[in-house]
């Protein structure tokens, strides 16, 4: 597919989505998250693509929140359909069933710091800074940033980000369990590479398994210890098990098919 505002690559079976607005430090317009929504899409049925790597443009920025300018002058419905449509894309990205990886190469601050946290994993270089700025506006988070920052930092942090507005770097984003890793910028995507090469040498049935039985913790009316013991049966009669298991007793590296 062609995108308006993403540059898409793939190489060894990896699809790297790059946010192309760097005059507007990436910023997050309505058509760019639906763009980024149909990109992941795509991937997910494209069996070529095995990881996914999500990052900005540019040096400065991963996605220095929303494009404002699309704000003004919205309705109440207005402004809850917004919020619906893109808590469905991020939410789509948070379910996909191939590893995601968030490459915040800057800023990552209001729908930014969402977007990388409905990833599965976060790189970020040394130079990145994160917040929900929301409230300086008179607004807040809108693409479930209220529910996810509290999933990876507790309500306490949660509460007085959301409430103050106030950004942190890299380093605290890592002490206070936002992200994996943090690396110098030149090393951001190598590592990002290098974490999704060795998740899809594993199974990829089994870290499907991984991604939906994780993400059932979190869901309202899901039994999360039902969805494991769902997963973790399905898993038996995947070729990828037989493949494991024979290499197991083999002594030799499994080779998976992703059956």
């Amino acid at each position: 597919m062609i995108f308006e505002n993403l540059l898409t690559t793939v190489e060894n079976g990896i699809l790297t989505i790059t946010i192309n607005r760097p005059d507007k430090l990436n910023a997050l317009t309505r058509k760019t998250v639906e763009e980024i929504g149909a990109a992941v899409k795509n991937a997910e049925s494209n069996k070529g693509v095995k990881g996914i790597i999500i990052t900005g443009s540019g040096q400065k920025s991963f996605i220095a929140g929303a494009d404002i300018t699309e704000f003004l002058g919205i309705s109440v419905e207005q402004g809850k359909d917004l919020a619906r449509s893109g808590q469905n894309i991020f939410k789509s990205i948070e379910n996909c069933s191939k590893p995601v990886i968030a490459a915040v190469n800057g800023f990552a601050l209001g729908g930014g710091c969402e977007l990388s946290m409905a990833c599965h994993l976060r790189v970020a270089s040394d130079n990145a800074k994160f917040g929900q700025p929301e409230v300086n506006l008179g607004l807040i988070a809108g693409y479930g940033g209220t529910q996810r920052l509290i999933q990876y930092i507790g309500k306490t942090k949660a509460m007085e980000f959301h409430m103050t507005g106030d950004m942190i770097n890299a380093e605290q984003a890592l002490n206070l369990g936002l992200v994996n890793y943090v690396v110098p910028q030149a090393q951001l995507l190598p590592k990002c590479i290098e974490l999704l090469e060795k998740i899809t040498s594993k199974s990829p049935e089994a870290v499907s398994s991984v991604i939906n039985s994780i993400n059932a913790y979190f869901e309202n009316n899901v039994d999360g210890f039902k969805v494991e013991t769902d997963e973790f049966g399905k898993c038996f009669s995947t070729e990828d098990f037989k493949e494991g298991t024979n290499a197991f007793m083999e002594k030799r590296k499994a080779v998976f098919a992703g059956k």
